[in-house]
């Protein structure tokens, strides 16, 4: 299975929309878009991961590359992880729980959710 990212806008915030498999193979290209949204001047990013079916450590690591990144232009990062959803269970979800990194992103159930300037219920907690 390959991996689509799918740029939109929403309320001041890129959005890239990851579906399908996020490993050694394809990580590089979200990497490339993350880049692409900072070096087009984008300091609000959201990754939606709700479709990432797969996610090993590679993929992990674009993640936390990306924060860094962010954090390091003063950005801000969301991740859109679904407590259920890609095929009944964000399979992001649990490794980035396993590895014990969840805790590093804010973590949102849907994209109204990411993309409110001040939500009233905050990120997900790990």
């Amino acid at each position: 299975m390959s991996l689509k990212v799918l740029e939109e806008e929403r309320g001041g915030w890129a959005v890239l929309r990851v579906s399908g498999e996020l490993d050694l193979v394809t990580s590089p290209a979200v990497r490339q878009h993350v880049h692409d949204a900072v070096a087009e001047g984008r300091r609000s990013l959201v990754l939606d991961l709700s479709e990432v079916l797969f996610c090993d450590s590679s993929g992990v690591g674009v993640l936390i590359a990306s924060r860094r990144l962010m954090r390091s232009c003063a950005g801000r990062l969301r991740l859109i992880l679904p407590a259920r959803g890609a095929e009944d269970g964000s399979h992001v979800n649990r490794v980035l729980a396993a590895l014990g990194v969840r805790r590093l992103f804010d973590c949102y159930p849907d994209l109204a959710a990411a993309t409110e300037a001040h939500t009233a219920t905050g990120p997900l907690t790990a």
